[in-house]
């Protein structure tokens, strides 16, 4: 199900119960599960257990029902051990809802077909490092150069785009403003009882200026264009990693989603593949950003890329 916690203290255990739900289908213990993403929540714990995990377009699906983060973020997503298992939940799941007001009517998407059809040429991937590149684990950089060798031409490297460069400082002031905002009550009745990270972030929030927090929404429109434009001239999808490695160890951590929150941000289409392992033996995901509204492609090369890879 999706997450939809109701007191001070689940809302703080509610990444632990994510990974516990995608390790659930790791496990063959449930065919799928839901999953909320205002930063990385889908994809990376999808690709630290070695599943699938989706996250569509910004409101593709409705959210209604789940607690409000953040309008601007929140994605509803979910996880499987297969791509067509993915194609047949945003079949069903996608439309409009009028208690969700990013959501619109839209024309039903046979998504499962679309992603079982061969693509009318093979793809051509654009591989975008972003600036954390370098904060990528070893194994992990080592991992993604014996995939771009192994598809040879049919990925190209590029730079992130200057319109897209301050994302992740976007994301944060967006994040942190309005979860601020939706969280009040709980930070001006438990504040105690939250987590160190959480009430942090909710303080951070407080403080946003509007002007910040005005000209960060204003920067995601140009940044898609950017991206819309891409797509238009040659690429089908990017390539990038889904977290800066394999799971962290212990139970301190969840992992870093760096590589997710700026995809999140402007509301792209993202899919982690378990195409890889890391030096410990560990899955490693790949992850596919494709156009926004555009989900059934992009789950039609994820195909292609599996089974390029076979």
């Amino acid at each position: 199900m999706a997450v939809t916690p109701q007191t001070v203290e689940e809302l703080a255990r509610a990444e632990e119960k994510r990974t516990g739900w995608t390790a659930a289908v790791a496990d063959f213990m449930a065919p799928l599960a839901f999953g909320s993403q205002t930063a990385g929540s889908v994809i990376r714990p999808a690709a630290f257990c070695g599943v699938y995990g989706f996250k569509p377009t910004h409101g593709l699906i409705p959210r209604t029902g789940i607690l409000q983060l953040s309008r601007t973020l929140d994605h509803v997503g979910f996880f499987s051990r297969t791509i067509e298992d993915l194609a047949l939940l945003a079949e069903q799941l996608a439309g409009c809802d009028e208690r969700d007001p990013d959501t619109r009517p839209r024309a039903r998407v046979p998504f499962l077909e679309i992603s079982r059809e061969e693509p009318p040429l093979p793809p051509v991937l654009a591989f975008i490092k972003t600036p954390h590149w370098e904060r990528v684990d070893a194994d992990a950089k080592e991992a993604f150069a014996e995939l771009v060798g192994e598809l040879g031409d049919r990925v190209e490297e590029l730079e992130l785009f200057p319109s897209a460069a301050e994302g992740w400082d976007w994301h944060r002031t967006i994040m942190e403003a309005e979860m601020a905002m939706n969280l009040e009550r709980e930070w001006l009745t438990g504040r105690d009882k939250l987590s160190k990270p959480l009430a942090s972030l909710i303080e951070r929030g407080r403080e946003v200026r509007a002007v910040d927090y005005q000209r960060a929404l204003r920067s995601i429109a140009p940044a898609v264009a950017s991206f819309d434009d891409l797509f238009m001239q040659r690429y089908d999808a990017i390539l990038t990693p889904a977290a800066l490695g394999t799971a962290p160890k212990g139970l301190g951590s969840t992992g870093d989603p760096v590589f997710c929150s700026l995809w999140t941000l402007l509301g792209m289409p993202a899919i982690t593949l378990p195409l890889m392992q890391g030096g410990n033996g560990l899955p490693l995901g790949v992850q596919l950003v494709g156009r926004r509204n555009y989900d059934a492609r992009l789950l039609r090369t994820a195909r292609w890329l599996e089974s390029k890879l076979a």
